[in-house]
């Protein structure tokens, strides 16, 4: 089967996240898997992410090669991309239905998409954070009807589609998964039924009320790119 599909994962210091997301992409049932190119994007991790993301070489088709910011692994694994699907995928997510990526590409093949994304839910999240996940799904699926919003945990996006949209910016330091996903034609857009599962710890870093509030400003500041190219603090906090 010709590979129809590649896979980048940004990465930095994931060594305990990074194996579930593998693991989850051995069990996806979708035909191509073996052929499928998986990328990792290593943001100079200290903790042995490289070395656990090469051990699974003999289950996936998995390489890693520098990356950087978000934006940055992102794009630099896309370049290596020829297939004419590229899905970007966050190293602290697990697709838990092992049928997501086949039903994904069917969609995007069938309507003739040029992004899917899927609903997040939390692995192992207390009440607030189910909450506040489940309302970033309703948000998602009423601005469907208005202007794509998908975030970089899952972004299943035609190839050619996204280098028309010029990529991820790299300048940006803030949602620069949602400013590109709004460059995207309202009818090319799906999302998938079914989820992602991440983890809390953005919450526990930011705090409940600070993530709320930081998701309200980005929706206030949609058409302000020079917003997403200022630093919120995001990335510094989340290091911290």
């Amino acid at each position: 089967m010709k590979a129809e599909l590649t896979i980048v994962i940004p990465a930095k210091n994931e060594v305990k996240m990074l194996p579930k997301l593998l693991k989850s992409l051995c069990r996806q049932d979708y035909e191509g898997m073996a052929q499928t190119r998986v990328i990792v994007a290593d943001a100079g991790s200290t903790d042995g992410t490289v070395e656990v993301a090469l051990s699974f070489r003999d289950r996936l088709n998995v390489e890693v090669i520098p990356g950087g910011l978000p934006s940055v692994g992102r794009n630099a694994g896309a370049r290596l991309a020829t297939t004419r699907f590229v899905l970007f995928l966050d190293a602290d997510v697990e697709l838990p239905e092992p049928t997501l990526l086949r039903r994904a590409l069917w969609k995007m093949t069938r309507r003739h998409l040029h992004l899917a994304t899927t609903n997040i839910a939390c692995r192992h999240g207390g009440f607030f954070d189910d909450a506040l996940y489940a309302g970033n799904n309703l948000v998602q699926r009423m601005s469907s009807f208005v202007s794509p919003f998908a975030t970089g945990m899952f972004m299943l996006f035609e190839r050619e589609a996204f280098w028309r949209l010029g990529g991820f910016n790299e300048r940006a330091l803030f949602a620069e998964d949602y400013l590109l996903s709004k460059g995207v034609e309202r009818p090319r857009f799906r999302i998938v039924r079914g989820k992602v599962l991440t983890t809390n710890r953005r919450f526990k870093k930011l705090g409940h009320a600070r993530m709320v509030w930081m998701f309200f400003k980005t929706m206030l500041h949609s058409w302000d790119e020079s917003y997403f190219l200022r630093d919120q603090g995001y990335w510094e906090e989340l290091e911290a």
